[in-house]
């Protein structure tokens, strides 16, 4: 049995760059966060991570993994900035894909 590989339209990745450029270089705050020990296939490699739930300082609430961080930094309150990193690994022929990460400041 083959199984099928996820693979993103070029063209999806490409209309959500609007969505992302809007919160790039933003600033928050963390209101929570959890460490993913069971990620999905994909991200198997990169268990466990934390991700941080921010109330960036425009007021809108974001989700995502956080990055370049030390343990002191998982906390309430913790100043954040959102940051643009590669998401996944892609093999020749697929479309590198980026995303939005959170960098503590």
């Amino acid at each position: 049995m083959t199984r099928k590989k996820h693979m993103i339209s070029p063209v999806k990745i490409w209309r959500r760059q609007k969505e992302i450029r809007k919160l790039l270089g933003q600033k928050g705050m963390i209101l929570t966060w959890t460490i993913i020990y069971t990620p999905g296939s994909e991200f198997k490699k990169y268990a466990p991570f934390p991700v941080a739930m921010v109330k960036l300082e425009s007021g809108e609430k974001l989700t995502a993994p956080l990055v370049d961080y030390e343990k002191k930094d998982l906390k309430t309150g913790k100043k954040v900035k959102v940051i643009l990193r590669k998401v996944r690994e892609g093999d020749r022929e697929d479309v590198l894909v980026y995303g939005i990460k959170l960098k503590p400041i």
